[in-house]
């Protein structure tokens, strides 16, 4: 895996995080309604796609050692509890603004962020 590999799936993160934070301020009652209605799910998918392998993605960037694997375990947990809730909104009937909103304040989505921001940082994208 490259680096701009491993940089497209942190802008998929990105993006999907950016967008459901507008999603949720809109007060949709469900996807069906309006342009961004029929992005979000878009989004729900491009972001669980990105977490697929993603701590594998890193390690080719990062130096070896317990500290690196450790750091790689807490982004694979923190990657499979997020692609759990993303799944589980995505296969919702209606993804509505209040759906989106409790996601984004989920603690397993914060903490993969998170992850992904420091372990960005030290690699460089």
């Amino acid at each position: 895996m490259t680096l701009d590999d491993l940089k497209a799936r942190i802008d998929a993160i990105e993006e999907g995080y950016e967008f459901f934070l507008a999603y949720a301020a809109q007060g949709l009652a469900g996807d069906q309604a309006g342009k961004s209605g029929g992005q979000v799910r878009e989004y729900l998918r491009g972001f669980e796609q990105a977490l697929d392998g993603l701590a594998e993605a890193f390690r080719a960037d990062l130096p070896g050692g317990d500290a690196t694997d450790d750091a790689l375990e807490v982004l694979r947990r923190d990657a499979d509890a997020s692609r759990a809730l993303l799944r589980l909104v995505a296969a919702q009937p209606a993804v509505s603004s209040q759906l989106i909103d409790n996601l984004n304040a989920s603690i397993h989505i914060r903490a993969l962020l998170t992850d992904v921001f420091v372990l960005g940082e030290m690699v460089g994208v």
